[in-house]
């Protein structure tokens, strides 16, 4: 079980970064509307989007993500089953399209991390 108050605790289950306790997504990662955020956090009042096109950096987080995914997958096959190259693509852009809802949320948890701390259980303002 990862602890509460590290950054690891905020990304895996998408927390607020600040107090751990607010959410950064209002829905499921396969509702309708898997990106939507609130405007600020419902326990601390931290603003997630502090400034207009905040998680367009985010961006470089998710690309890493899917390098991380296709390489995954392609060692996973190369030890496994040592397929065609056909099979290596077709199973990359299925991996990538059925987890495409996760690693964008995942991306936006990461980046948000990489500008606050978290700082305890805080009252809102």
């Amino acid at each position: 079980m990862i602890a509460k108050g590290t950054r690891l605790y905020s990304i895996l289950n998408h927390k607020c970064p600040q107090c751990h306790e607010g959410r950064l997504f209002v829905t499921k990662a396969y509702s309708k509307g898997f990106m939507k955020m609130p405007e600020r956090c419902t326990n601390c009042g931290l603003r997630y989007e502090q400034e207009p096109s905040f998680y367009s950096g985010a961006m470089y987080v998710s690309y890493a993500l899917q390098v991380a995914l296709f390489t995954t997958v392609y060692v996973a096959l190369r030890v496994l089953f040592n397929p065609s190259m056909e099979v290596y693509l077709y199973a990359t852009i299925a991996s990538a399209l059925l987890l495409f809802p996760v690693t964008l949320r995942l991306s936006r948890a990461i980046y948000i991390n990489f500008f606050f701390s978290y700082k305890g259980v805080l009252s809102k303002k």
